[in-house]
């Protein structure tokens, strides 16, 4: 028998995702355009042995998912807009205690209540600095709905491998639509789960990297294994306890951001596109990628060497990525649908060898490639000019 292919939306596609990577526990409260992906999973997930709950608010799903976590299950829970700024506190306790889960936001219209059925970037920058204080973070943003299982669990694989929560950066458009996608045989797609301890339960430390075979990342025992450990949101020593030490904070607080820097080569993935002659940039991801790549073929198919940047890991920040483009083209043009959020990072990292301008939309419209393919001509008039 052949491979089964479906026509699949993009929250359906990340549950399939979920459900391959071995999601064992989902807690989440309904919330457009998200809703689809608990509505998915309470059909689906028990059928596989997991457990799903539809909790009272976003803030107790949250914590529901970090306990499941603690507790040895891979767990998960969905949100967009308002939703995702009530996760923050809890987000960062999963960040400080290194607890694997995955966070999906399906972006929608804001501030506030905003437009929840609108396409929206809106919340590229919060993903990144949403919860308080340094912080490590992953967030990777598909643009196609076959790429949503793929990348749904490489979200996990990371968070699993590396003891760090993962933002799963969806955006209304691909959430909705519908793409035709072939599901994965069983082992065709590596599927990671995190360190155990290899020392008996008395000696365990739950933030103890001297006996890792992986440094800097602590082994991670589960409650009711017959491991007895603290965990809390107080900056703690490697046994889980509180610390008012200025040294041991600081010496632990800068061993999660190390191991990110560690291990960031490892994290971060970009698509190429006819980059290799490219004399103007763009540089976009999730949904408004493809029509930045639409208006790529237009523009070469109009003697315009134009290319595009895609980005897939979004934080951390490949910085390299464009510092080597820059050097290379005229200018970059970045289309977001907010009012200017990754462009930030587009034109630090660019340090003025190339300038650089966005297309932005907040409309709640999509941005066409026409829009893209005007702003590089103008552009490139005034250049010519």
């Amino acid at each position: 028998m052949g491979k089964k292919a479906l026509l699949l939306s993009g929250n359906e596609s990340c549950v399939e995702g979920a459900l391959y990577a071995g999601l064992q526990f989902y807690a989440g409260y309904p919330i457009t355009p998200s809703s689809e992906i608990a509505e998915g999973l309470s059909r689906k997930l028990p059928k596989y042995g997991g457990v799903m709950i539809q909790m009272e608010d976003e803030i107790a799903s949250m914590g529901a998912i970090i306990g499941a976590s603690l507790a040895g299950k891979k767990s998960m829970t969905a949100t967009s807009g308002p939703g995702f700024s009530l996760k923050q506190e809890n987000f960062g306790f999963a960040c400080f205690n290194e607890v694997p889960c995955v966070l999906v936001n399906v972006m929608r219209g804001g501030p506030s209540t905003g437009a929840p059925t609108g396409p929206s970037q809106g919340d590229v920058m919060q993903a990144r600095w949403g919860t308080h204080g340094d912080h490590p973070v992953v967030a990777i943003a598909p643009n196609s709905v076959p790429e949503i299982l793929t990348e749904t669990v490489r979200s996990f694989n990371i968070s699993e491998k590396y003891r760090v929560p993962v933002i799963l950066l969806l955006d209304e458009i691909i959430a909705h639509m519908r793409e035709r996608v072939i599901l994965p045989e069983k082992g065709e797609l590596e599927v990671i789960d995190r360190l155990k301890p290899t020392v008996p339960p008395d000696q365990y430390k739950p933030f103890d990297i001297s006996n890792t075979p992986m440094p800097l990342v602590p082994p991670m025992a589960a409650y009711g294994t017959g491991y007895r450990f603290h965990v809390t949101g107080l900056n703690h020593r490697t046994d889980g306890f509180p610390t008012n030490n200025g040294e041991l904070i600081e010496k632990e607080l800068l061993r999660i951001m190390q191991k990110m820097a560690m291990y960031k080569k490892n994290m971060l993935k970009h698509e190429e596109y006819m980059l290799d002659d490219a004399e103007i940039g763009i540089v976009a991801y999730g949904s408004t990628s493809r029509a930045a790549k639409y208006a790529v073929n237009v523009l070469r198919s109009e003697g315009i060497k134009a290319g595009m940047l895609r980005y897939i890991t979004i934080w951390p920040f490949e910085e390299e990525a464009v510092e080597k483009l820059a050097e290379k083209v005229k200018f970059i043009v970045v289309p977001e649908l907010n009012l200017g959020q990754l462009i930030l990072e587009v034109e630090r990292c660019a340090r003025g060898k190339a300038s650089v301008y966005g297309v932005n939309r907040v409309n709640i419209e999509i941005i066409h490639p026409h829009e893209i393919i005007e702003k590089v001509k103008e552009l490139l008039h005034g250049i010519r000019v």
